[in-house]
């Protein structure tokens, strides 16, 4: 009998996702978070993000900084800024799919 596709499991039937690490500050004024990785990233990777009770969302990875400086990679243990398209909370959890 096959497995019944509901809307909660839908997203993870149709697309292979790992949790690449976590928001740990977001600048309101710029649009930027800050997100601590715990796996490597590159720019132009597509990310969701995940947290509260309404933020679920997909975006491409535009650009990303390392202290205020350009870079193309983040790699585990580093703190990325990166240009958000919604509004985050410290928390959330990141996804690379």
């Amino acid at each position: 009998m096959a497995k019944k596709i509901t809307k909660k499991n839908a997203r993870k039937t149709v697309k292979k996702e790992k949790l690449i690490g976590k928001i740990t500050h977001y600048f309101s004024n710029i649009e930027v978070a800050v997100i601590n990785l715990a796996s490597p990233l590159k720019v132009g990777e597509k990310i969701r993000v995940v947290g509260g009770q309404e933020t679920d969302f997909d975006q491409e990875v535009g650009s990303m900084q390392i202290d205020r400086k350009e870079v193309k990679t983040g790699k585990k243990g580093d703190s990325v800024g990166i240009k958000i398209d919604e509004k985050v909370h410290e928390g959330y959890k990141v996804f690379k799919i």
